[in-house]
């Protein structure tokens, strides 16, 4: 992995660092190509029960680089590849969101500043977000004169609705983190002092869930993202069966029984 990208892993919590602060972590095809490689990793790794993404220093993901966008335009790297290609290259590397927001198990973004462009995208994709009372959050696309990628419209329609999805992709709209918190982009604001601890805590009462019904509580929430009832009512009838067998469930049943805690253990 990049240096560009620090991957840890402990009791069972991989947190991905997004590590260019000096340019607020936006995004370049290094960091994209190592993100596309430990996601689906860390997803099929049994040892690994949440993962957190966030970024060093005072930002968590500025987008993407727009000097190389405008190098870019001024160049003939453009004129070389043809569209088809362009958007192939770009739809793949876009599989990190999908990884994120549907993977079995729980995702967090912790946000310690700046969320823009596809970093916004990247930190709706998660399954819960924590900010810093000094974080602020924005398409940003428009302000370069681009339509957007990596998910937001997905996301941005689900948490917020259509109205105020069009208006913070229109106008760029910069949403501080207590307006975040009040609309449903963030789960909790704490000061940034406080983060740290904060995010740990955070992970570790994810770490405490049983993992597998967890994955199936997303597939199910997922599917109503996009199907009708009848879907759902199938989705959640498989899968309640699927939980039903594994060592989380039974243990919890006998310990409600024996009225303590249950202690989940993912399996």
């Amino acid at each position: 992995m990049s240096q560009e990208l620090i991957e840890t892993i402990s009791g069972g919590i991989a947190t991905i660092t997004l590590n260019r602060p000096e340019s607020r972590n936006s995004l370049t095809p290094a960091m994209m190509k190592g993100l596309a490689e430990a996601l689906p990793r860390l997803a099929a790794d049994p040892a690994v029960r949440v993962v957190v993404l966030t970024g060093a220093g005072r930002a968590f993901c500025a987008g993407g680089d727009v000097k190389s966008f405008a190098a870019r335009a001024g160049g003939a790297a453009a004129a070389v590849e043809s569209f088809e290609d362009r958007v192939n290259d770009l739809r793949s590397r876009m599989e990190m969101v999908r990884w994120l927001h549907e993977m079995p198990k729980p995702t967090l973004a912790v946000i310690p500043g700046p969320a823009a462009g596809a970093g916004l995208s990247m930190a709706l994709a998660c399954d819960m977000r924590i900010a810093a009372d000094d974080a602020k959050m924005t398409t940003a696309f428009s302000k370069v004169g681009l339509s957007g990628d990596f998910g937001g419209s997905y996301f941005l329609n689900q948490l917020v609705g259509a109205a105020r999805a069009r208006q913070m992709y229109f106008t760029a709209e910069v949403v501080k983190a207590d307006e975040a918190l009040r609309i449903g982009l963030v789960n909790r604001v704490v000061p940034y002092e406080q983060l740290e601890k904060a995010a740990a805590d955070y992970a570790q009462e994810l770490l405490a869930l049983p993992t597998i019904a967890v994955g199936y509580m997303k597939k199910n929430l997922n599917t109503g993202l996009r199907s009708n009832l009848s879907d759902v009512l199938d989705s959640e009838a498989t899968n309640m069966i699927r939980t039903f067998e594994t060592q989380d469930h039974k243990g919890a049943a006998k310990a409600f029984v024996e009225k303590r805690a249950p202690q989940f253990s993912g399996r």
